[in-house]
């Protein structure tokens, strides 16, 4: 009988959410989000003057790479959220200072970041308890990106999963 892992399971993960966190920081799915435009009468962004109808993007990638924010930010470290999370630091919801913006920000932030989070959790959690994740024989990861809609990688991970045979 397969188990499935359900949402009471998910609070006693708090890893899987800060592997997902990470991974969303280091690799976000787009690298800019909609454009905005300036509807006040200008308005001024730390020392910068911005005129009414200016366009405004926000350069989601950049930011979650910013080492004046991020201790060694090109690196994956999946603890990195779990510790911010703990001192208070790190708040994905964007209620207060902004660090990444996978979802958006502020009013617009996208509606379903809850929706997805938890659904991303399921997902990665039950494939990663289900299945042995393996690359090809010699083959070596390569995370390189490419631009198209949404961010993809370059070279495209050929991953052999075989089964996990544990009795549960």
């Amino acid at each position: 009988m397969m188990m499935m892992i359900e949402e009471d399971d998910l609070k006693k993960m708090p890893y899987l959410k800060a592997v997902l966190l990470e991974g969303l920081r280091r690799h976000p799915s787009a690298h800019f989000l909609a454009q905005y435009a300036v509807t006040k009468e200008g308005v001024e962004l730390g020392r910068y003057a911005v005129p009414k109808d200016a366009t405004v993007n926000f350069m989601v990638a950049e930011m979650g790479w910013d080492p004046r924010v991020w201790y060694e930010p090109m690196e994956f470290w999946m603890g990195r959220l779990l510790t911010l999370r703990e001192e208070g630091w790190f708040d994905i919801t964007r209620s207060r200072e902004i660090k990444m913006m996978s979802f958006g920000a502020g009013r617009r932030i996208c509606l379903g970041i809850g929706f997805a989070i938890i659904h991303l959790e399921y997902l990665v959690g039950n494939l990663v308890m289900e299945f042995e994740w393996r690359s090809g024989e010699g083959e070596e990861v390569n995370l390189s990106e490419k631009q198209e809609l949404m961010v993809l990688m370059k070279y495209p991970l050929m991953a052999r999963l075989y089964p996990r045979r544990t009795l549960r």
